[in-house]
């Protein structure tokens, strides 16, 4: 029973780390009758029956790879697919390492907030804002505050003038059921 465990978690960890790239039909998986062969240079060969096609890409000593199946005739390119692989997967690494994640961190306000609270929120804010995250601010009327939601709009106005120097605004101050809220986004360094 501890081996199929093992065995599971190892494949679990596989394809949590997997690298998705697109299979492309090679050799002998390619059913077509002829296609469009374009060379490991980038040159044309023309259009040739699969057999010859093969023929050439085994004297290359490179695979014959279908490109783009739905053109006619389908196109081949003569290349070493393993090679092409380790590539795809490369660049899908670079492309997952350099896409940065934009976390929304929420902080709340009431409308009667005292002087000192607004301000630890406001450093709160503003430290979020610093480390790249987008803040949504919002105040959430109780009982009959909510006959008051011009208290609530001017601290959120007061909350946006106060970011003005690190953040701009995304999303004006608007009203949703019982809260009041708006979206903050990092100034970017353009």
């Amino acid at each position: 029973m501890g081996y199929k465990l093992a065995f599971l978690f190892v494949l679990k960890l596989l394809w949590r780390w997997r690298v998705i790239v697109k299979e492309l039909p090679i050799n002998e998986q390619i059913r077509a009758r002829e296609v469009r062969v374009i060379g490991d240079d980038g040159e044309q060969l023309g259009v040739k029956s699969i057999d010859d096609a093969l023929t050439l890409a085994g004297s290359f000593d490179l695979d014959l790879v279908l490109v783009s199946p739905n053109a006619k005739p389908p196109v081949a390119r003569v290349m070493d697919y393993g090679k092409y692989r380790y590539e795809m997967q490369k660049k899908e690494k670079e492309q997952r390492r350099n896409q940065k994640t934009i976390n929304v961190k929420e902080v709340r306000l009431s409308p009667s907030i005292e002087d000192h609270d607004y301000q630890t929120k406001l450093r709160q804010a503003i430290k979020f804002l610093e480390k790249g995250d987008k803040v949504k601010a919002s105040i959430r009327f109780r009982g009959r505050a909510i006959t008051h939601k011009d208290l609530g709009r001017d601290v959120l106005e007061d909350f946006i003038d106060d970011t003005s120097d690190v953040a701009t605004v995304e999303t004006k101050p608007k009203m949703e059921g019982r809260s009041m809220f708006t979206i903050l986004a990092p100034k970017s360094d353009d």
